[in-house]
């Protein structure tokens, strides 16, 4: 990474500057480099001498001058400026910006991929409906985020588990069973209401008339208890089914379809409440089983097994983080979870805490609300109601590209409007559709440059020296540091911004610098900077599960 090779130039020079007597001798504290906010600045900058002034009691630009003096370049670094307050601003040499294009052509897709995560055994969680009704627009904001993440945290090295946790048991599913079992009755022609805190949406008798065509009345003729039962089980099964295949259509294939049920099943529940008991974390009282969460600063304790005797689904939570953390052994756990879950955070990190583990270890993400708007009019989505717009409608209505790029387009903490009309404009003021026309370009030029009998083969980067060629190099040179800073902050929403930032780079060089022409040494040269932007657009394109596209 380029950032830590200056970064250890830099920490060289401090020694140096030390040993030459130009400043006290102090612990070199970690070198931060960064992006500075204008380009005109340089490449990279640093603020170190900023932090070190006070401890080594010196005014920061004179600290910052007796640095930069010592600090010996290597291939990559054509100047090191000192600028107020206090900072050290780096700029690359041009001809070893030019010499990249053939490394990104030698590393092809693997371009961007780093070995980050030392194959650390990972997991992350993500959407995890309840089965009780398909996925409606809002969840896919989970399901892109996690995908995303999930696709850039492969690429940062990390071993890498997508699993999907299904609730099938507990109050939600009982009141599912019951609202299957009325309309199943009333597609039979019997009277029957649904509970009022059941099921209300038209995908219940939808679902209820397809048993019927399969199955006819036969549960009608069981004991009642067995039916809803039966029923119950059918119902399931095809509502998961049919979130499979909405969340293929967005791109989207897990690893692992995790059931709640097994957790008591398989015994991981009555384990975790063992091990919890003989660390003094469980009580009973008032004829329920309670998690001392207080014992550990909560504000209160909560119930894990209700008077009743059912498990509740913080209990629940606690045997599959149980399993997770101890019995399958990930090193780190990241659970994406809607704003309504927003309060349980605290607790489960109280709870891995609890199980003797590193709570850090445990990483939530909690994304917020989605409203979707088709001009001034906002579309309302509720499960229970039936007043629904369902995921699948939405990537029919819009595509897929336009809801992975839309859904990643807003940090996870922020709440997102989602306009139906700009997402099918085929114009540049959709930014999926101008990301995917500066590919689509890219592949119109690669044509026409075959068909003229223009080739790569011999390019000669040295000739890449124009200010859009070299614009567009520094871009693509970001991608690798995208990844690690998206592995390290798990914010994938920067691929958006550095997909619109590396399309106008591409469209300027293209305004600018015509590729097949009358000169061949160019020409190659040129073709080989093309064939590199499509290898790092494409990438971009691809950790953001979307089509890269070879024509619009």
């Amino acid at each position: 990474m380029l950032k830590q090779t200056i970064a250890e130039l830099l920490t060289k020079a401090i020694i140096r500057a030390q040993e030459a007597g130009k400043i006290p001798s102090v612990t070199v504290p970690e070198v931060i480099i960064e992006r500075p906010q204008k380009p005109e600045h340089g490449d990279y900058a640093s603020s170190i001498p900023l932090k070190l002034a006070r401890v080594v009691g010196m005014k920061p630009m004179a600290l910052a001058q007796e640095i930069a003096v010592c600090i010996e370049p290597g291939a990559e670094i054509a100047s090191a400026t000192v600028a107020p307050p206090g900072f050290i601003n780096f700029r690359l040499k041009d001809d070893w910006l030019a010499v990249q294009v053939d490394n990104i052509l030698a590393a092809a897709s693997a371009y961007g991929d780093m070995s980050l995560g030392q194959n650390q055994k990972i997991q992350i969680e993500f959407v995890s409906l309840n089965p009780t009704g398909p996925l409606h627009a809002g969840h896919g904001r989970g399901a892109v985020l996690g995908s995303t993440l999930c696709n850039v945290m492969k690429a940062a090295g990390y071993d890498v588990t997508k699993e999907y946790y299904f609730n099938d048991a507990g109050s939600q599913m009982d009141a599912f069973r019951l609202s299957l079992w009325a309309r199943y009755q009333q597609a039979l022609g019997k009277n029957a209401e649904v509970p009022a805190e059941g099921y209300h949406g038209m995908y219940m008798v939808d679902i209820a008339k397809e048993v019927v065509g399969e199955e006819g009345d036969r549960f009608l003729k069981m004991p009642e208890a067995q039916g809803i039962e039966e029923l119950g089980k059918i119902g399931l099964s095809k509502v998961l089914a049919l979130t499979r295949a909405d969340l293929k259509q967005l791109r989207l294939e897990y690893d692992v379809w995790y059931s709640e049920k097994t957790l008591y099943q398989n015994g991981q529940f009555d384990k975790a409440m063992k091990l919890l008991r003989e660390s003094g974390f469980i009580a009973e009282r008032e004829g329920a089983t309670w998690f001392v969460s207080t014992a550990l600063g909560e504000d209160k304790d909560n119930v894990v097994i209700r008077s009743n005797g059912t498990p509740t689904y913080f209990g629940a939570d606690i045997a599959y983080h149980y399993n997770k953390f101890i019995e399958r052994k990930f090193e780190k756990v990241i659970n994406i979870w809607g704003a309504d879950h927003a309060g349980h955070v605290s607790r489960l990190k109280t709870v891995v805490s609890a199980l003797g583990l590193d709570p850090e270890r445990l990483q939530i993400i909690i994304h917020q609300m989605v409203t979707l708007r088709r001009g001034n009019e906002i579309v309302k989505m509720s499960k229970r109601s039936g007043d629904i717009v369902t995921l699948r409608e939405l990537m029919d209505d819009v595509g897929v590209d336009a809801c992975r790029f839309f859904f990643l387009s807003r940090t996870a903490n922020s709440q997102m409007d989602f306009d139906l009309e700009l997402a099918k404009k085929q114009s540049s003021e959709n930014p999926v559709y101008y990301v995917q026309y500066a590919h689509a370009r890219i592949a119109s030029i690669l044509k026409v440059a075959e068909e003229k009998g223009a080739s790569s083969e011999h390019g000669d980067v040295s000739l890449l020296t124009s200010g859009p060629e070299l614009t567009l190099i520094r871009k693509m040179l970001m991608l690798p540091e995208m990844v690690e800073t998206i592995a390290t902050s798990l914010e994938p929403h920067h691929l958006t911004y550095y997909a619109q930032e590396l399309a106008t780079d591409f469209h300027a060089f293209y305004k600018n610098c015509r590729v097949v022409t009358d000169d061949p040494a160019l020409t190659s040269a040129r073709l080989k900077l093309v064939k590199a932007a499509k290898i790092v657009l494409g990438k971009t394109l691809n950790l953001m599960g979307m089509d890269a596209p070879d024509s619009m």
